[in-house]
């Protein structure tokens, strides 16, 4: 059977990097290019949703479309610092972001089960799949997904740690992942975790690296020859080497490759790598290449959809 090409995205505000005190959705107008484009490779994004875009009808209406006509999945995503009910725990939640899992573990419980009832009812549809907020996820975030009835949760970033960004100051930083699984595995009580995908450079790139001298001229070089983790994420600048995770995934038979993006980053202006709208035209023109190419190799799922099969 051929692998599972999973399109997440981090269906959230408009530039949220900014740490605005006020937050908007107008990238919600620019999405309907983004489904349509995937339908055309016969490709079912699962949008992840957060509070403000759950709120905003112009997504809903997109969402309930392509969800009733089996084309998209809308699955949860949380960002604890608006999340209802909203409890303050820093000095300014807007401008630190905490982590879910920092807060009590009464009102990480409190947030998750507004979110999922939110969700069901804007979307008439139940919730099964999740990504974390700013990634941050533990075994106890998946305890309270389970007892809500989810099935999958794709928040792990092999190879990556985040213990070096904060969230609460007076906290200890972000989930470490450097050893995560690269593959699909479940969790304690059932919960299927599907890894972002990311990879090294492999044996040959990480010896060449691990022979220059870190921070020297070469090695900053190498770097940018051979990022030493890679992600089958689109910055801009990195078609060929998302190409070269799709042909990775099928010589070694991995079961899935998950793509992600954030809904703000198809909005000029919308995120740090996105600011103009030639800068949005070659993001398309890098995921019409990467959807084109994974149409040839694989199947399009919906995480949920993956999590059934994979089961």
């Amino acid at each position: 059977m051929a692998p599972a090409f999973l399109i997440t995205i981090d269906t959230e505000g408009d530039d949220l990097w900014s740490g605005p005190s006020t937050i908007t959705a107008k990238n919600a107008e620019y999405l309907p290019r983004f489904q349509q484009l995937c339908e055309k490779y016969g490709l079912k994004p699962t949008w992840l949703t957060n509070y403000e875009m759950a709120a905003d009808d112009r997504f809903v209406e997109l969402g309930r479309d392509a969800v009733a006509r089996g084309a998209a999945e809308i699955g949860m995503h949380l960002h604890a610092w608006n999340s209802p009910p909203v409890v303050p725990l820093t000095d300014d939640d807007y401008r630190h972001c905490p982590y879910l899992i920092e807060y009590p573990r009464t009102l990480i419980e409190e947030k998750v089960r507004f979110m999922t009832r939110l969700l069901e009812d804007r979307f008439e549809r139940p919730v099964t799949s999740h990504r974390a907020g700013r990634w941050a996820f533990n075994e106890a975030y998946a305890k309270v997904l389970l007892d809500l009835g989810y099935m999958v949760d794709t928040s792990v970033t092999p190879h990556v740690s985040w213990r070096a960004y904060y969230g609460d100051p007076k906290g200890n930083g972000g989930p470490d992942f450097t050893h995560a699984p690269e593959l699909p595995y479940f969790l304690d009580g059932g919960l299927l975790e599907v890894p972002m995908t990311i990879m090294t450079g492999g044996p040959a790139a990480e010896s060449i690296r691990s022979l220059l001298p870190r921070g020297s001229v070469l090695a900053k070089a190498w770097n940018r020859v051979s990022p030493p983790v890679r992600w089958l994420r689109p910055n801009g600048m990195n078609l060929k080497l998302m190409l070269s995770i799709l042909d990775r995934v099928l010589s070694e038979n991995r079961p899935c490759a998950v793509f992600m993006l954030h809904s703000s980053e198809m909005m000029p202006g919308g995120s740090p790598n996105f600011r103009t709208p030639e800068s949005i035209q070659v993001l398309y023109e890098h995921m019409e290449a990467v959807f084109k190419a994974a149409a040839a190799g694989f199947r399009g799922q919906t995480l949920t959809e993956f999590a059934l099969a994979f089961a």
